[in-house]
Order: structure tokens, then sequence, then C-alpha cells
């Protein structure tokens, strides 16, 4: 008793050192549970949420896919083939422009192919060509020739998208990656055999792999667990589809070998995903059991251990310091073992905040899906659930857009700027408004929800956000340019966000392009029936442009500009006007000096200019530089016009006008001698004889397809009275106009 008592001061260290122990056990357990079981499951379950918007993503494009087959479906096509078993040319054509159109709006769309059961002519997005030609010239595969593609589509079969696959153009040696969806023809909806060419390289560039677990791969089966799309080469699935029974109402899970495979079903196409992660990383479990038992036998040893080495404080202190890391410093053995707790708090803090930005990217992730207006599965719904109470905290609201435009040398492309100009574009509105949730959507573009209590009072908050586009435009003014628009006030539902969200797309469209103002209020805009598209001064700036009058050309587009900027209309139907001006500027640019991918490049970065234009002075601009550089692919010199290409396409535009020769002589600038002999040598026949030749081709075509009289006829095709149009329609022809209507009636 009495060496016990003698001992005290030893029962104080060792007591002290279990205290210790304890401590370290408290902390331990801390940083196991968040360094290891919090980050897993995070991460599991954002890998979940990750998988489940890529295959959205999947399910939107097959859609958009199967809607360009119906709408394609919907052409008329029953008169394309004449009754000598020909193709109507004309109506090939017709259907071809239609189908370009449909397929221009789809950036995944390498092609579309339309064929029938009784003709090896194929109509494509870009053109005709023989089926034989198409697949084994343009589109050569290593599988699959010509013969394979026609006997299929004719074949009985369902709708079927054939695997991902190089195909060749052997006239550029250029391959495309792509999958073909052949449409169903089980239930017949027209005559068409219809194939669409699917451009895998912008499917996944639309589609957000690199937010998938590192490490992880993504598999695409259709019904019939054909394998059609893969992010991994050489994959073999037979062993794995042999061991799993795939419940089509559930997820499944299997692993095999170092990976676990995780399948899912597209609700809407039936389709097949599998998720290959490796195994290593979901066998945590292992890891963790593994540390608890190494943490319970350090606390169970530092025990025992310290009833010996009790007397021996300074190894026990020492080891303390070892297990925290501060051993290779210099300085008191406590304050190390401080400095190594304070080391540990901060690595909780800095996982904290990464956590939080997980949170925050879901938020992120769960607001632009509120927006695309699709129907979620139960399970989806749900977990977005969690995160609407972070949306609305008034009983209504309103949405704003942010629209920037970089102004100067910043090139705004890293994800750390983007995140910077929310950061400042929230922080300013919460202090304005209080609640204000806010998030990058796309490219310069950020939507914001702002909470009000009351829907009076908008005018208030309205007000206070143009005074925030005018003052961020003050400081940003070298960087940025902003543009601002407001909703409707809706009540507090995440169903409203969708129907918000096009408010703000309808207010980007019919805003005014003569406003006053940065900022436009949806509530303001009125529909603007009027448009100024005068189409003599149009026809007129086609001759200035097929003339090189390009001054006189500019002056027409400036007077439509500003005659359309008086009238106040809507920006969409500005661009409208942009773009028709531009097409029409762009069929003059047909010449021998004119390089083919010069034009292309030049058409896509006008496209895309007009489509990024803010005000009407970015569209004009856009259009005149156009005109410039299609005036010099022209290369206008007055003896360039003495050409047969000019001379046949300006009578062939100009036919139904009063064409004498002196008239043409002083488009070409020359005299009417000269013309008349340079005429007759390079066509062959005297000018008089050709000019009724091409009228009264256009009369043929007035005869056969229409009820005109014979006199409307003539005047349109360019003669002065029907008794000078009948006289030379039967020297031509041999008949009369009214022989030659009865005889094509019949």
């Amino acid at each position: 008793m009495n060496r016990l008592i003698a001992s005290r001061g030893l029962l104080q260290i060792f007591f002290a050192l279990q205290l210790v122990i304890g401590i370290m056990f408290i902390f331990n357990y801390i940083v196991y549970k968040n360094s290891i079981n919090g980050i897993y499951d995070k991460v599991s379950e954002n890998n979940r949420m990750v998988i489940k918007n890529i295959i959205q993503s999947f399910d939107t494009h097959f859609s958009s896919v199967n809607n360009l087959i119906f709408n394609i479906h919907s052409l008329p096509s029953d008169r394309v083939k004449l009754d000598n078993g020909a193709m109507d040319m004309e109506k090939v054509i017709s259907l071809r422009d239609s189908i370009a159109s449909f397929a221009s709006n789809m950036d995944i769309v390498e092609d579309v192919i339309v064929s029938f059961d009784d003709h090896d002519l194929a109509i494509t997005s870009r053109g005709t060509s023989n089926l034989d030609a198409l697949f084994d010239r343009r589109y050569k595969s290593q599988k699959f020739n010509s013969m394979f593609w026609k006997t299929f589509t004719r074949s009985e079969h369902e709708l079927t998208v054939f695997p991902a696959e190089v195909y060749a153009d052997m006239a550029s040696g250029f391959g495309r990656n792509l999958m073909i969806a052949v449409d169903s023809n089980k239930v017949r909806m027209s005559n068409k055999n219809l194939m669409v060419l699917i451009n895998v390289n912008k499917l996944l560039k639309g589609i957000d792999l690199h937010s998938m677990m590192p490490g992880a791969s993504l598999i695409v089966m259709d019904a019939d667990k054909n394998v059609i799309l893969s992010t991994e080469e050489n994959l073999d699935l037979v062993d794995i589809l042999n061991d799993v029974y795939f419940n089509p109402s559930q997820e499944a899970s299997l692993t095999h070998g170092n990976y676990e495979y995780n399948f899912y079903k597209s609700d809407y196409n039936g389709f097949i995903y599998i998720n290959k992660l490796p195994y290593k990383f979901q066998n945590i479990d292992s890891v963790t059991n593994a540390n608890r038992w190494i943490m319970y036998g350090a606390i169970v040893l530092a025990a025992i251990l310290s009833l010996l080495l009790s007397i021996y404080l300074y190894r026990p202190v020492k080891n303390i310091v070892h297990l925290l890391g501060g051993s290779s410093l210099k300085g008191n053995d406590f304050v190390k073992i401080q400095s190594g707790i304070i080391k540990v708090q901060r690595e909780n803090e800095s996982l904290k905040k990464q956590m939080d930005l997980v949170d925050e990217d879901i938020r992120r992730s769960v607001f632009l899906q509120t927006l695309d207006g699709h129907h979620h599965s139960r399970e989806q719904e749900m977990q977005m659930q969690k995160h609407y109470t972070h949306f609305f905290q008034c009983r209504h609201f309103m949405m704003a857009a942010v629209y920037l435009q970089a102004s100067g040398k910043e090139a705004v492309k890293s994800e750390f700027v983007l995140e910077e100009l929310t950061a400042q574009i929230r922080s300013s509105l919460q202090e304005r408004y209080g609640h204000a949730v806010v998030y990058h959507v796309e490219q310069l573009k950020f939507l914001a929800l702002i909470g009000l209590d009351q829907p009076s009072e908008r005018r208030q908050l309205v007000r206070g956000f143009e005074e925030y586009i005018d003052m961020f435009n003050r400081e940003f003014a070298d960087s940025f340019k902003a543009w601002g628009c407001v909703s409707r006030t809706y009540e507090s539902k995440i169903s409203n966000c969708r129907e918000a969200y096009r408010n703000i797309q309808d207010g980007q469209l019919y805003r005014n392009v003569n406003a006053d103002t940065d900022m436009v209020d949806t509530e303001q805009i009125r529909y603007v029936p009027d448009l100024y598209y005068p189409l003599q001064q149009i026809e007129k700036l086609s001759n200035c442009m097929l003339s090189g009058k390009v001054d006189e050309g500019l002056q027409i587009v400036n007077d439509i500009f500003q005659h359309n900027v008086n009238l106040q209309i809507h920006h969409h139907q500005m661009v409208h006007v942009t773009k028709s001006m531009f097409f029409l500027v762009m069929k003059q640019a047909d010449s021998p000096s004119a390089d083919r991918h010069e034009l292309f490049r030049l058409e896509s970065d006008f496209i895309r200019k007009v489509d990024q234009a803010f005000t009407c002075e970015e569209l004009q601009k856009a259009l005149i530089e156009v005109m410039r550089v299609v005036a010099n692919t022209r290369n206008h010199d007055p003896r360039s016009k003495l050409n047969p290409a000019f001379i046949s396409q300006y009578i062939e535009l100009h036919y139904m006008e009063n064409l004498y020769l002196d008239h043409m002589a002083e488009v070409l600038d020359t005299s009417s001698k000269y013309f008349s002999n340079y005429f007759k040598k390079t066509f062959g026949v005297n000018y008089v004889e050709y000019l009724n030749k091409v009228r009264l081709s256009h009369a043929r075509e007035y005869l056969r397809n229409t009820d005109l009289s014979i006199a409307e006829i003539g005047e349109k095709t360019g003669y002065s009275n029907s008794s000078t149009f009948t006289t030379t329609f039967k020297k031509y022809s041999g008949v009369s106009p009214s022989e030659y209507r009865k005889a094509s009636g019949k």
C-alpha cells in the first residue's frame, strides 16, 4: 500500500497517458469516418447521379433522332417517281432540301439517307447519289457494303441502331466514327427507307463522360443486348452477360475479375447501360475493416505498454509524436502533439470544403435538370427534392438572366474564371435582394432565381436588376458587355422553373432591336407584326452582287436595316432578315475562284456571329463582312462580265424583262454589234433565238403546271402581247400554246 502511494506520480502519468490515448482514439475515429466512409459514400452517390444524367442525355439524343425520322416520314414523297419509272428530280430536290433543313438542327447527325425499295437513288441531306456509290465510296465500311444495306433496308425489321464503326470516304481518305440508325418498316409510315448517320464523336462531346469515377467506362447495348457503343476498346462481355440476371424493372450489379459492372436500363427505349468500375476502389470495405482493426489494436497495445513504459515518459511521448508525424521536427514534444492535432483538424476542414463543392455541383445539376422539361424516374425525383428548399425561400420568384459578351483581350475559357464570375454575380444579387440562387448555364450565360413575398414587389426588383446591369457594365467595361432579362412572377414551385426559363428565352428572341437599355422586361414585350423585307430591293441586291456593284448593295442593306430599326421589330425577326440576305449573297459566291472550304468556313463563322449577336449593329457588321468577301471572290472586272456563265445566268434571272440587245450591251459595258458577234460565236445561235428558247422553256412549264391564260403566260415570260407569244411559240414548238396544253394534259 505504501509502495502504491509512493508510486502515485507514476499512476498519474499512467492515467494521463490513458487520457491521451482516449483523445487519440476519438480523433482517429473522426478522421477514419470522414476520410474513408464519408468520401466513398459521397463519390458513390455522385457517380450514380452522373450515370443517370448520362443516360438521360443519351435518351434525349435518341428521342431527337426518332423525332427526325418521324418528321422525314411525314414529308410527301408519293409522286417522286414518274410513270415511266424515272425520278422526278424537282420533287427529289425539294425532298432533299427538307431533309437538309431537318438534319441541320441536330449537331450529332452526320447525314440522313432516304431510299426506296424499287430504285437505287439515295437522297441525302448533302445531295443525291447512287446507293452503291454512296456506301462503297463515301461511307465505306469493313463490315457492311452497299448490298448489305439495300437488302436490310428493304427487308422487314424493327428500328435498329448499328454499332459505332469507322466509315471511310474513299475520295478524301477521311474516316468518321458513326452509328447508323435504320428506321422500322414493320408498320409503314411512308414508302421511304430511312437511315440516320450519327456522329459518335459529336454525340460523346455533348455528354459529360469525364464526370464519371476515374478509371470507369461506359458500354451501351440495345434492347437485344448488342453492343452499339463503348468507351473501351476490345471489350468482351460474353462471360459477364452469362453471369447476370437482369430484371428490366431494377438495376443490377456484378463483380467480375478486377472490375464491378453496374447495369442500368433506359425507361425510354429499353437500352442497357453498363458502368464498368475498378473493383479495387469498390473493395473499400476490406480496407475500412483493416483500418478499424489496426486502430483498435493500436489502442489496446498502447494501454498495455503505457503500464510498462510510464516510468520512461520520454519514449511513449516520442511514439505519440511519431504517430502524428512530428518526429523530424525540433522542439517541445507536447507542442508537437498539439501541432499534429491541429493538422488533422485542418485536413478535416479541407475535406468538408470539398464536400461542400460536391453538394453545390449537385444542386447546379438539379437546377439544370428542372430546365430540360423531361420527366425523371421516381428515385431521381426523390434525390432532387432534397435540394428544393435551397432554391425557394419566398412565396414567389422571378428568374433573371445575365448574358456576358467578352469585349476585351481576356479569353474566358477556364472553369476558374467562370466560378469567379458566378460568385461575383451571386454575391451582388444576394446583397441587393437577400435571397438569390445563381448558376452558370452555358458559355457566358447565368441564371438567377430571385425570391419575393408579394408579386407587387416585382417592379422594384426589376429596377434594381437594371441598376445592377448598368453597374456591371461600368465596372467590367474592359472585359465584358452585359445584357439582362427578367421573367414574369411565378409561384415558388420547381415545376414553374421550366416555364420561367421559356419566358427568358422568349425575351431573348423578342427583344427590341432598337432598345435603349441593356435589360429586357418580358412583361413589357409586345408583338410587332411589321417587317420590312422589300422583294424588289432584295432582287436589286442580288443584281448588285452579280454585277459587282458592292457599294450600291451595301446601301441597300443599310436601308433595310435602318427601316426595320425604325419599325422596332424583334431581334429574332432581324436575325431572320439578316440570314435571308446572307444566303442570297452567298448564291453569288459560286464562281470558279471561290474555295468551297473557305465558303463553308465563311458561312459557319457568320451563323455563329449572328446567333451570338447582342445588337443590330453586330448583325449588320457580320453581313457586310460577308458581302465584301463574296465580292472579292467574284473578282469583278468589266472584261470578266463578258463570259458565258455570267451572260446565261443574267438572262435566266431577267428573261421576263425587256432584254433588248442594247440593254445587254449596256450591262456588259460593250457595244451592241460586238456583243451580238460574241454571243453567236460563243453560244452557236444568235441572241434573239437564245432568248426565245429560254422564255419558251418557262412558258411550257406554265402551260403544263398552271391554269393561267395564254395572255398571262405570254406576259410573264417577257412577250408584249399574246399574238407575238403565240406566233413565236408555234414557230419553235410546231404547235400553238393551247394545243401544247391539251397534249400535255392528255
